[in-house]
Formats: structure tokens, C-alpha cells, sequence
């Protein structure tokens, strides 16, 4: 009898699991850690949202089972963000489900269009769920190097016309979890046109839609005529109103894609709490004030991160979107490469990031850093990574000394 079950040994050890048990051991111990390696958001949810739950939680009838799909009001709300924001008309009981966070609606998606050895074309580096949710619903991954939207894009079809069997879903995802890089319309205009010419389903992932710097807000693979004819997008509540507990995501666009996770989903739940429900409806058709804020926080905390590491020696490229910066590792730490850099910064500066090789072997030499920390903790951190590179051949040596006598 093996140790682990089938889809269990389909996994890889968890790349970030490392550095997450130096940084609970230093806590223990008494160390103050700044911890930019989760996207946790640290900011409270709008109140009027929390009012809202606490208001229906109130009511007797609140315990019962929920809906699967979500609520109906919920699921006119989400198509109603839709028609404001992005000018995109949806059906809310044909082509919006609401679903327990993006990560679950991501995950049963795969499991709901996955037959066992699909092949899914994934961007690399990428968020984890994307290859992982696919593969343990049985597909192969085709990685494609996505290190900036120009390359992903420019070898998708390389992609499609080498795989076999051929591919069958296309894989998206902008404002970019980690590299926080964002697409205009015109690049899905050219996706959607490769995935119908080699017939790929395309999955699009705009958690962080609302988490943008730059003038223009971010642009929906739905607006391109005739996407909705093949592709669905997945959404979330979680950083847009600082709600990542809650578990509130949508998956909308294509009726037949939808149909198919409600199915699977049928099988699986009964839904979120119905009072988190009514409380997410009243946040998407509530005053948006509160988005402006928390997108204003983030900026604010991008250009501290920026210009504090800058000073302390390490260039960090300005995000344009999201709630991380993608950096490469500062030239004195090149040769450790993105997990020993990662655990050496926790251990000798007390700084946690993400190792970018947790994403994919093409986020090898590169870090995840999470606007997770208010300005004051970030311009500590920048202080401490200041003497930290200032003494990398001593850290270095030592790291390598203890590794040889391991």
C-alpha cells in the first residue's frame, strides 16, 4: 500500500511552507516579522457591509441551507457590477454564479471541464491554483512563460499547435497574481480570437480588478464581442472591499460553462452563510466610496515599498495593479536563488516575501511582496534589507557553511 493517495502524489511539496515555519519559529521565539508574504488584506471591511450582516443574521430564518448558485439578489447584484462597470449585460440566473471565494470557484471549474488527461494551457509564473486546481482534476499543464503579457500572448499558439492532445482551455489572468502586470482590451481581443481559432474554453481571472494605479482601470475579457461564446470570468469581493474571509467570488460570462459549475457545485455545498450573501450584495450595490479608499491605501503603500527600497539599494519595478510588487532578487543575493534569498531575508532582516520558484519554475529569481503593511513597517523593513545587503558576502558565506556541514 503506498503512502499517499492518488492525487495527493500529484502535488508538490509546498514551496512556501519553508519559509512560513522559519517565520512561525522566529514568532515564537519573540521576533517581530514584517510579513509582505501573504496577500492577506489587513484593512477592515466597510462597515455598512458589516452592518448589513449583522442585521440579517439577525433574522431566525438566516441558519437555513443557502443556494448552491447563490442567492438570487446576490446574483443580480454581481450582473448589475457587471453592466456598471465593465458596459457587460448578464443573465444573473443563466450566466452568474456565486461562489465561495475565487480560489473554490476556480478549483470546481476545473473539476467541471477537466476530463483526465486534458491538456490546459497555464501562464508560468502564476498563482497556484491555476495549474493545481487542473491537475488535480486530472489535466496536464502546459506551462507558457509569462513574465510579462506580451510573451504569454505571443506563445499561446505555439502552445496550442504542440500539444496533444490538443488543448483545451486557455488560461488568464490580469492584473497579474504575482507579477501585477495588467492587459488593455486589445489584448483580449487578440486571446479570444487565438482560443477560438484552436478551439480552447478560456478561463480569466480579474481578482485584483479593482486594485489598480494607473488612469484606466482594467478591462474585462467580456467586453470583446463574441467572448462569451467561449470564455468566463472569475471575481471576487475579497480585496476589492477588503473582505477575503468572507468567501464571496463569481464566475459569469459563458451560459453553458456556468451550467456546468452549478452542477458540480449542486454536488458539493449549499452555498455561503446567507447573511455573508446579502451582506456582499449590499457591497456591490452600495456607495463605492469604500473601494476608492482601500485602492488609494495600496498606492500609497506601493509608492512607500518603491522609493524606501530604492534608498535601501533594492529596485523594485512600480506595480501598475494589484496588491504586490514583483522584484527581482537584489544582485548580491543572485546566486541563492528565490527560496534561499526568501528564508536568509526572514532570518537575518525579518522580512518575509514569497519566493517566486512557489509560482512556477519561471518565477525562479524573483519575489512576491505583498502591500500588506502599513507605511511605518514598510519603511522599518527597507531599513533592515539596507544591512542586509550591505552584509551579503557574510550572510552568504555562512548560509553556505551551514548548508556543507548539514
Amino acid at each position: 500500500m503506498t503512502s499517499d493517495f492518488h492525487r495527493i502524489r500529484r502535488l508538490p511539496p509546498y514551496v512556501f511552507e519553508e519559509v512560513n515555519k522559519i517565520k512561525a519559529r522566529l514568532r515564537a521565539e519573540g521576533t517581530d516579522i514584517i510579513d509582505f508574504g501573504m496577500g492577506n488584506p489587513d484593512m477592515p471591511t466597510p462597515q455598512h457591509i458589516v452592518d448589513k450582516l449583522i442585521e440579517t443574521a439577525r433574522d431566525p430564518k438566516a441558519g437555513r441551507y443557502s443556494a448552491s448558485k447563490g442567492i438570487p439578489g446576490l446574483r443580480k447584484a454581481m450582473a448589475g457590477y457587471y453592466g456598471r462597470r465593465f458596459g457587460v449585460k448578464l443573465n444573473p440566473d443563466t450566466e452568474v454564479i456565486a461562489t465561495l471565494g475565487s480560489k473554490e470557484g476556480f478549483a470546481n471549474l476545473a473539476q467541471a471541464l477537466t476530463a483526465p488527461g486534458d491538456v490546459i494551457i497555464c501562464p508560468n509564473p502564476a498563482y497556484p491554483i491555476h495549474a493545481f486546481g487542473f491537475i488535480m482534476a486530472g489535466g496536464v499543464i502546459r506551462h507558457v512563460p509569462a513574465l510579462s503579457p506580451e510573451q504569454y500572448l505571443s506563445n499561446i499558439s505555439r502552445a496550442a499547435k504542440h500539444s496533444v492532445p490538443p488543448a483545451s482551455v486557455l488560461i488568464l489572468s490580469y492584473p497579474s497574481n504575482p507579477t501585477a502586470q495588467w492587459v488593455d482590451l486589445d489584448f483580449y481581443k487578440d486571446a479570444v480570437a487565438l482560443a477560438k481559432k484552436h478551439e480552447l474554453l478560456v478561463i480569466s481571472d480579474v481578482a485584483y480588478g479593482e486594485i489598480y494605479f494607473e488612469n484606466n482601470p482594467p478591462p474585462s475579457i467580456l467586453q470583446v464581442e463574441g467572448a462569451k461564446d467561449i470564455a468566463v470570468e472569475v471575481n471576487s469581493l475579497s480585496k476589492t472591499y477588503a473582505m477575503a474571509g468572507w468567501r464571496v467570488g463569481m464566475v459569469v460570462g459563458n451560459a453553458r460553462i456556468c451550467a456546468a459549475l452549478a452542477r458540480v457545485k449542486s454536488y458539493l455545498d449549499y452555498g455561503a452563510y446567507t447573511p455573508v450573501q446579502v451582506a456582499a450584495a449590499a457591497a456591490l450595490n452600495g456607495p463605492q466610496d469604500c473601494v476608492d479608499e482601500i485602492r488609494a491605501i495600496y498606492k500609497s503603500r506601493r509608492d512607500t515599498l518603491v522609493s524606501s527600497m530604492k534608498r535601501a539599494g533594492w529596485d523594485i519595478p512600480n506595480p501598475p495593479a494589484s496588491m504586490f510588487a514583483w522584484a527581482k532578487i537584489p544582485e548580491q543575493f543572485e546566486s541563492a536563488g528565490s527560496m534561499l534569498f526568501s528564508r536568509l531575508l526572514i532570518e537575518e532582516a525579518g522580512v518575509a516575501v514569497a519566493p517566486g520558484i512557489g509560482f512556477g519554475e519561471y518565477g525562479e529569481g524573483y519575489v512576491r511582496i505583498g502591500l500588506v503593511e502599513n507605511e511605518h513597517r514598510i519603511r522599518q523593513a527597507a531599513r533592515n534589507v539596507k544591512k542586509f545587503i550591505a552584509n551579503a558576502d557574510t550572510i552568504l558565506a555562512k548560509a553556505h557553511n551551514k548548508m556543507e556541514q548539514a
